[in-house]
């Protein structure tokens, strides 16, 4: 487990929710985009961005820097509110995401945006790239880590396994898996009854020889515990399976595959940025009775 503080915790709670805040508004000014898988993977990305990962926003090429990469390219804005917060470019930028010659594409392009490690949104091919750069790193003596989040959805991918059995037969221990296990697919398959994109994922990378890590992907605590036990891995990769709500924070849209790519209409919008709000002011006040106790 981490040894956070309880003021760690609650800063990284404060910045999760303003980066829903972004999600919600960018998607609506842009009038298209994803909303569902970006709003569960929030958590996990502010815990590697503003915990794990060792980066200089200043010096995004930085030789000596982790590597991250989005495979589920289509979650863009999250990771863009993300790195706004974290200080890679001014979040008042996200205000252009998805127009022409904005540096927020609706998929990540590593030619454009500085902090982009790989350019994505061909669902399964991430963590191929990832691969990639963990040799890469391994030749030339670096001591940097790659981290690839991947979605359920995308595991759907036989590139994904394929990938897999590469990252184990050479015993890729600086290569670090997060999947953004929410559960719940764009369309998936209905009949009778919507299935799971993809069942019991651990014990299928076990089967590849990944080392797997189980977590509530909501918990700061317990999503950065794993990535310190993912770090401690010797000899093989890790993953850590994320389990998440899609849609998190807005409770109408919480679980709901409808919301993968739709955009909230003005009220839907005004509904969702007040629960957020009222989420805010409830943790604070938690947060604040608890450093009193």
């Amino acid at each position: 487990m981490s040894h956070l503080d309880l003021a760690q915790i609650n800063e990284f709670r404060r910045i999760a929710t303003r980066v829903r805040t972004h999600i919600l508004r960018s998607v609506h000014k842009a009038q298209g985009g994803h909303i569902g898988g970006p709003l569960s993977c929030v958590e996990l990305l502010v815990s590697l961005y503003f915990h794990a990962l060792r980066i200089d926003p200043q010096n995004p090429t930085w030789e000596d820097r982790d590597r991250f990469i989005l495979s589920k390219g289509h979650a863009a804005i999250a990771l863009y509110a993300v790195m706004a917060e974290r200080g890679f470019f001014p979040v008042e930028e996200l205000s252009t995401f998805d127009e022409i010659n904005s540096r927020m594409q609706a998929h990540p392009d590593m030619t454009i945006t500085a902090g982009i490690d790989m350019s994505t949104g061909s669902l399964g091919q991430g963590l191929s790239a990832g691969i990639g750069m963990a040799l890469g790193a391994r030749l030339l003596k670096r001591d940097f880590r790659v981290y690839v989040m991947i979605g359920d959805g995308e595991s759907q991918e036989g590139q994904i396994w394929e990938a897999a059995a590469v990252a184990s037969r050479y015993r890729l221990d600086n290569l670090a898996v997060i999947l953004d296990y929410n559960r719940v697919q764009q369309y998936g398959w209905q009949y009778p009854t919507r299935m799971l994109p993809i069942e019991a994922p651990a014990a299928k990378f076990q089967a590849f020889g990944w080392y797997t890590i189980e977590t509530d992907g909501h918990d700061f605590r317990a999503v950065i515990g794993a990535l310190e036990e993912a770090k401690t891995i010797k000899g093989r990769p890790a993953i850590i399976i994320g389990h998440t709500v899609k849609g998190k924070g807005v409770s109408f849209m919480e679980d709901r595959y409808q919301w993968h790519a739709r955009v909230p209409t003005d009220q839907e919008l005004d509904l969702a940025l007040a629960e957020l709000h009222k989420l805010a002011v409830e943790e604070l006040t938690h947060g604040h009775l608890k450093n009193m106790s």
